[in-house]
């Protein structure tokens, strides 16, 4: 708790005393104030020559350099004619940066997340989840994207990691020193500090507002840590996933509650709403809230207007993954939220459930955010298709594939991964405007065209300065351990700059099985010590702290490469964090991923390296399932051979030691006369010109406009338009539907006799189906035949569907007929739906009433 010292023998009060520099030099203070320069390579080399020596030291904090700047060293500059040119040049750049006017206007649109990685002196993230965001708002202030983002300020952080001698994960949580942080306060119209009330079992709880500037993005963060509040509310604030699942409910509400207000109160009205997760889902309560009672509509109506302009991320791909929360736990937080929404608590319920009558159900919150979001996304690919599947519960009648939940695949902020080695180069090849283009392919394919030497003087030059790193990291963190002199030197002495390094870092979580390379010791023994083809192995990241099987992994690898046949060549490296991470994924000569299939939603570390030349060697999972080329690769399957776990365990374990000794490692090893690794250098050219290009953030950002940012902008808008008239209309609809759809009755069926007869390939299958609608007009009703292919005695494949057309209305009763070709051979099952048809819905399961005949 960071609050004023109470003591009955000392009386203080706390001042700041802020940084005075002078004039000439003031474009420092305000470019510092800007997470711009973390991306600039020109503007991090300039705040990094201020102070060398405690660069590392600071956390790369310009703020912190200039806080530690004396008077001395500020007219030392001044009378630096190089340093002076460069700010000048780089104040220039940053000016015309923030000044430029976005060329075509955009929706407007909140994204909330959790969790922001932008840089490791600003500790809001704790891995994958927050990088991307951060990637994200980087990406979306690059072109000029007409969006806010909300999250929370921690005071702690996620941990800070350490290991002991023994190879124990150690948690520390320094606190975050926010008066060097790039955010200032947010002022209401009178000048006081923004702060937004939500009520956490019937106590007021205050949340002050900061802003942070992401290039041209403001990122506004909510924090509970000051005097206002008690104790315990304080605390909602202080660290990034921890404490039990009542806090994080708490927390959950903060930002999607607290993070609605807060826009409010400053007055933004987006038109697009981003849930990045489920965390931040009680956005949608608060916002339907909030038209029932401004705008005087129902819960229906409100519904509509919600659902128009909202989107949810997953990037969980199995349910247990996904927050969950009792009811009773819920009943105290959010009843109150029934009576002004209008609605009962099983009504209320029975959004974040499957079964809203089963008490015992866990409500959860990527359920709630499906029932309050039109659309829906998955982080890839592959995760789309899991994510119609596990979300296939919610959407009866329906098989997986054929739901609305799309995908667009993660990808990475180019400058904020790139080497400057290769930026340089790929500017030279393809001129200034290269950035802005990044994601196209033709420009990237000009790597083909660099000398092979060429090529492998880049990457030799990163390898280098990743040893350098690597053993200065190593001989401090082994001399804080206690660990003997000698036997310090000794992993040094061990590590041999000639070594294949590979690459292995990421969230230590059992199913990403780092394990793997260490089921046979005694063969991974041979591999990396062999002395005509060194290998090393590198090893990175952190396990939450409640996860005792990725922290044993950890020890593990920690007890293992203290072991004399793996020293200098199976190496862990404590305190991962994203500096540490653009070393590795630019220095290694192979990425390494071994999750269990189908756990890796996408994966981007793997992404970082390949557009900095570095080979991927990863399960088929995640990414890599849409990333893999054979020659700019190396793969395990995507199907699993074993449904045992520790079985498929052991066969990837050997897939992997035989590609090593049998494939990748000769492979590197194979030069010819001028030490060229020929073939090599064609895989790290084929993974930068046919894989990194799709992969980058501008992709990414053009994919969300493409699905679903200008769609849902122009649906809102439509929905809004006199005062919410469409909204109305469709709640009313939907209404009269739901009380006459049972009502529909078949009144005759006509179809081809498939029990007592095949029918052959390029004969007709015909049908007519006539039905009683009842109240609903015909227009209003859709029938389809839908042929499936069984896959096993569970699944279900759909082959192939067509839709009925109305031959003849009669009242209520309307005649449909259908006529196919089937073009392929086999066994099929089929059957016939109804289902609402509406011009306005924006797909099939925005109304579930499907019904099968």
């Amino acid at each position: 708790m960071i609050g004023q010292l109470k003591s009955d023998t000392f009386k203080l009060k706390r001042i700041f005393i802020e940084t005075n520099l002078p004039e000439e030099l003031s474009p420092l203070q305000e470019m510092a104030g800007n997470l711009w320069w973390s991306w600039n390579k020109e503007a991090s080399e300039l705040f990094r020559s201020i102070l060398p020596e405690k660069w590392v030291e600071s956390n790369y904090n310009p703020i912190a350099i200039l806080d530690n700047m004396s008077g001395e060293r500020a007219q030392e500059l001044l009378n630096d004619q190089d340093f002076m040119t460069r700010l000048e040049a780089v104040s220039k750049e940053f000016k015309s940066y923030m000044a430029e006017k976005a060329e075509a206007k955009s929706p407007s649109i909140a994204y909330f997340c959790m969790e922001y990685g932008l840089q490791i002196s600003v500790r809001l993230y704790s891995g994958g989840l927050g990088v991307l965001a951060g990637d994200f708002l980087k990406e979306a202030s690059d072109l000029n994207v007409d969006m806010v983002a909300v999250g929370l300020l921690y005071r702690y952080g996620y941990f800070q990691q350490s290991i002991s001698l023994h190879g124990d994960q150690i948690n520390n949580y320094p606190p975050q020193k926010f008066t060097l942080m790039p955010m200032t306060p947010v002022r209401n119209d009178e000048g006081e500090w923004l702060k937004v009330m939500i009520n956490l079992k019937g106590r007021p709880v205050l949340a002050k507002v900061w802003e942070m500037k992401v290039g041209r993005i403001s990122l506004y963060l909510l924090d509970t840590d000051f005097d206002d509040n008690n104790w315990e509310d304080r605390n909602l604030t202080h660290q990034l996933y921890g404490g039990d699942n009542e806090h994080r409910l708490k927390q959950e509400i903060l930002l999607g509650v607290g993070g609605t207000r807060a826009l409010k109160a400053m007055g933004l009205k987006p038109e697009v709403f981003h849930c990045n997760e489920g965390h931040a889902a009680f956005m949608g309560i608060e916002r339907l809230k909030d038209h029932i009672q401004q705008d005087q509509l129902s819960f229906d109506e409100a519904l509509e207007v919600v659902r128009s302009s909202s989107l949810f991320t997953t990037h969980t791909p199995v349910p247990a993954g996904h927050d969950y929360f009792t009811e009773d736990l819920l009943k105290n937080y959010m009843y109150p939220y029934t009576d002004p929404l209008g609605i009962s608590w099983r009504d209320f319920i029975s959004l974040g459930k499957i079964d809203g009558e089963n008490p015992n159900e866990m409500f959860s919150m990527s359920h709630l955010a499906i029932r309050l979001f039109q659309e829906v996304n998955g982080v890839s690919k592959l995760h789309g298709t899991v994510s119609q599947k596990m979300f296939n519960v919610l959407y009866e009648g329906y098989n997986p594939e054929e739901l609305h939940i799309g995908y667009v695949t993660n990808s990475v902020h180019y400058p904020t991964w790139i080497a400057n080695e290769w930026h340089k180069e790929l500017l030279e090849l393809n001129g200034p405007g290269f950035v802005k283009d990044q994601s196209n392919k033709e420009l990237w394919s000009k790597v083909r065209d660099l000398p092979d030497e060429r090529i492998m003087e880049i990457r030799t030059a990163l390898k280098e300065k990743l040893i350098h790193y690597l053993k200065a990291k190593l001989q401090e963190d082994l001399t804080r351990r206690g660990e003997k002199p000698g036997a310090i030197f000794e992993v040094l002495n061990k590590i041999n700059h000639n070594a294949l390094i590979f690459g292995f870092a990421r969230r230590f979580a059992t199913y990403k099985r780092a394990h793997l390379l260490f089921t046979n010791l005694d063969r991974l023994a041979d591999i990396v010590n062999d002395e005509q083809r060194p290998v090393m192995f590198l090893f990175a990241g952190k396990a939450h702290p409640a996860d005792k099987g990725g922290q044993a992994l950890i020890k593990r690898i920690v007890e293992v490469s203290q072991r004399p046949e793996f020293q200098g060549k199976v190496i862990f490296l404590e305190g991962y964090n994203m500096e540490m991470a653009k070393l590795l994924v630019r220095g290694v000569d192979i990425w390494v991923n071994t999750p269990t299939r189908p756990k890796e939603a996408s994966g981007t570390s793997g992404m970082k390296a390949a557009m900095n030349g570095v080979m991927n060697f990863s399960v088929l999972d995640g990414w890599w399932a849409e990333g893999y080329q054979p020659d700019a690769g190396w793969a395990l399957p995507l199907e699993r051979s074993y449904e045992d776990q520790s079985l498929q365990d052991e066969l990837d374990a050997e897939s992997i030691y035989n590609i090593l000794e049998n494939d990748l490692i000769p492979t590197y090893f194979d030069r010819n006369e001028n030490e060229v690794p020929e073939t090599w250098v064609a895989y790290i050219k084929n993974i930068m010109s046919e894989v990194a290009p799709y992969f980058t953030m501008k992709r990414m950002m053009d994919d969300y406009f493409d699905k679903f940012y200008n769609s849902l902008s122009q649906r809102s808008k439509k929905v809004n338009k006199a005062n919410y008239a469409l909204a109305k209309e469709m709640a009313a609809w939907k209404g009269d539907m739901e009380q006459n759809w049972d009502a529909i009755e078949v009144v005759e069926k006509n179809v081809y006799d498939s029990d007592n007869f095949a029918l052959k390939v390029g004969d007709k299958f015909s049908a007519s189906i006539s039905l009683d609608h009842k109240e609903i007009n015909s227009e209003y009703v859709g029938l389809e035949v839908v042929f499936f292919k069984r896959i096993d005695e569970n699944n279900l494949e759909i082959a192939f569907s067509k839709e009925f057309e109305e031959q003849e209305n009669q009242g209520s009763i309307s005649k449909y007929s259908c006529i196919l070709e089937p073009e392929v051979s086999g066994v099929y099952e089929y059957g016939f739906r109804i289902f609402p048809k509406h011009p306005h819905l924006p797909h099939k399961q925005d109304l579930l009433l499907v019904r099968w005949l």
